[in-house]
């Protein structure tokens, strides 16, 4: 089946042929439209040859595009096939990487609790080697005094500067068995304390 054009095409080669131009008009009106449809024809005749031209070029460039893109496509099988390919290889190097790092882990952490049972040997050691000290405490100090609040960065002695009082007196008085373990905000018993 011919296309709208095509018949159109041949209605018009039909229309100006001059043995049909003489049988149906003879005026000079029907002769300038008879060359008007012969130029229309002509025109549309040069135009279906471009379009067959261009059609045929294309036709060409299909043809060797599915060539190249035959040799060098994909498919989506393949490209699936690639991905979960790369996938495993990541979670391959992935587990790899972790066993890796727990394996640091644990033996930072061997040595790390090796190092602490060390350290807890060494001071239960030096507990059991040092020597008990019994502190006798004396009921030989002034009674009269004044109480004293421990501030930060005070020591017995400076305490007992502070107040110009004797240190023994301090300690008896409070009965302190080591003098390290005062806190700040502990309230003292100062003999003659000012």
């Amino acid at each position: 089946m011919k296309s709208p054009l095509f018949r159109y095409v041949g209605l018009l080669v039909v229309l100006t042929s001059p043995a049909w131009a003489q049988q149906n008009y003879s005026t000079d009106n029907t002769r300038v439209e008879l060359a008007s449809l012969r130029q229309d024809v002509l025109l549309l005749t040069q135009r279906v040859g471009e379009l067959t031209m261009t059609v045929e070029q294309l036709n060409r460039d299909n043809n060797t595009l599915q060539g190249k893109l035959g040799q060098s496509l994909v498919t989506v099988e393949q490209l699936n096939a690639a991905v979960a390919d790369m996938n495993r290889t990541i979670q391959g190097a992935l587990a790899d990487q972790k066993r890796e790092t727990l394996a640091q882990v644990g033996g930072q952490m061997e040595r790390l609790a090796r190092q602490t049972q060390a350290a807890i040997d060494a001071v239960a050691k030096n507990q059991a080697t040092r020597p008990v000290v019994q502190t006798a405490f004396t009921e030989e100090f002034p009674k009269e005094g004044i109480n004293y609040t421990v501030q930060p960065g005070d020591t017995l002695a400076v305490i007992a500067r502070k107040n110009n009082a004797k240190l023994k007196d301090i300690i008896n008085a409070n009965k302190i068995a080591d003098q390290s373990k005062i806190m700040v905000g502990q309230t003292l018993f100062i003999p003659q304390g000012k």
